[in-house]
């Protein structure tokens, strides 16, 4: 692991900091239009071209429901489709909030969470383990996990 002066590590958290508000945003905007149109982006996708060809999982079959079960508040849903989505909810929204509170009360309040190079560790390890555990069940016992 790396160590990082102060001023990277500033550097680095206003960047997610930046990308993780717009992200949001964005989110919200496309809860709002779904919501009043009923578009949904999951109708225009294609589907796994790895999965359709081998017939197993990639590292991110079932990412776009675990999405979908985690906007409508299907938080278990979304856990069993592909933990990685919670999992990532969960870290960037306590980033967020965090960072909003430091920012807000001008960092008297020492709340903030801060990148570490470990976070992207646990989740390449989540989608290894994701993945390797829906094909095993799949070659081994025939269950079609998705």
């Amino acid at each position: 692991m790396e160590k990082r002066n102060t001023y990277e590590q500033k550097k680095i958290d206003d960047i997610l900091y930046i990308l993780g508000l717009s992200s949001a945003a964005i989110c919200c905007m496309y809860l709002l239009i779904s919501q009043i149109t009923g578009f949904r982006i999951e109708n225009y996708l294609y589907p796994c071209l790895f999965h359709v060809v081998t017939g197993y999982y990639c590292p991110g079959c079932g990412g776009t429901r675990a999405v979908r079960a985690l906007f409508q508040g299907h938080f278990l849903i979304s856990f069993f489709e592909h933990p990685f989505v919670l999992y990532a909810a969960v870290l960037c929204g306590w980033f967020l909030i965090s960072q909003t509170i430091e920012r807000l009360s001008q960092h008297k309040l020492s709340v903030a969470m801060h990148y570490k190079d470990r976070y992207l560790w646990i989740g390449l390890a989540i989608l290894i383990v994701n993945c390797a555990i829906k094909n095993l069940v799949r070659f081994f016992w025939g269950i079609n996990l998705l």
